[in-house]
């Protein structure tokens, strides 16, 4: 990932930092403002996450989640950013047509939709302190872009090539835009983890990564990972039917396929 603005002198004021959490590191980029309120922003922001982790983890036999899945608590019951997930994870469900499920082996499991709720939540939050312009949040790979670094340059988010260790796929720009969020699915990372809804077992299908790119991570997450257990052929027809997304799916033979207007997004 990487920014670039017109004139290093005219950029304003940057405050980084880096939280492991949820299994994985979230690294915050968050341009203007005054720091004080923008580190007291990042400190409520981090202390979500965290609770973000408490609250739906899977592997936590004390999470409101795993007490849901065992029958202990109702959603009523629970903290209300678990109903509010459990909707928008149903509608990704009814979007993709049940390629993207929150059910694993016949449990409850919305891991699929959290990390990327939870990142366009945080990013939105520090977008809130006055004078900000522009965050930069990436929670292990999956990257939320709003507003823009400064000077005359937008966020850029390189694409890792799947297929070459160390290389590029693409460049994405968010030039032009105020929002936008960049998520891979696939398997270079973490291996056969996406499930085929339709058998329960891991998705077997003619891809390695599928990057999608669109206004929202919480939905570009999910259309990322439905799309891949589709496979390519279909995968990429149904990310053309969605409005204002475009997608680079990449195949074990090292073909490149992309949506109609990805091209804009290059850069």
């Amino acid at each position: 990932m990487a920014d670039t603005v017109a004139d290093p002198a005219e950029a304003p004021a940057a405050v980084r930092h880096a939280e492991e959490t949820m299994g994985t590191v979230f690294s915050f980029d968050v341009r203007g403002g005054e720091p004080a309120a923008v580190r007291a922003a990042l400190d409520e922001a981090v202390a979500g996450l965290h609770r973000v982790d408490e609250v739906f983890s899977t592997y936590r036999e004390d999470s409101q989640i795993s007490r849901l899945r065992r029958g202990e608590l109702t959603v009523a019951e629970c903290d209300p950013e678990v109903a509010e997930v459990l909707d928008l994870a149903a509608e990704a469900e009814r979007r993709s047509d049940g390629w993207f499920s929150t059910s694993y082996r016949g449990r409850l499991d919305p891991t699929g939709i959290v990390k990327g709720w939870a990142v366009e939540r945080a990013a939105r939050r520090l977008a809130e302190v006055p004078g900000v312009c522009g965050v930069n949040l990436n929670g292990g790979g999956d990257v939320q872009l709003l507003g823009t670094p400064g000077g005359q340059r937008p966020w850029r988010v390189g694409v890792a090539d799947p297929l070459r260790p160390g290389g590029l796929a693409a460049v994405v720009s968010a030039a032009g835009v105020s929002e936008l969020s960049v998520a891979t699915s696939g398997t270079a990372e973490r291996g056969d983890h996406i499930v085929d809804p339709r058998t329960g077992r891991s998705a077997v299908t003619d891809l390695v990564s599928v990057t999608v790119v669109g206004p929202r991570l919480t939905f570009v997450d999910c259309w990322a990972t439905a799309a891949f257990a589709m496979g390519s052929r279909e995968g990429l027809a149904w990310l053309e039917s969605l409005p204002d997304v475009e997608a680079l799916l990449i195949t074990a033979g090292d073909e490149v396929r992309c949506t109609g207007g990805l091209a804009a997004r290059l850069g």
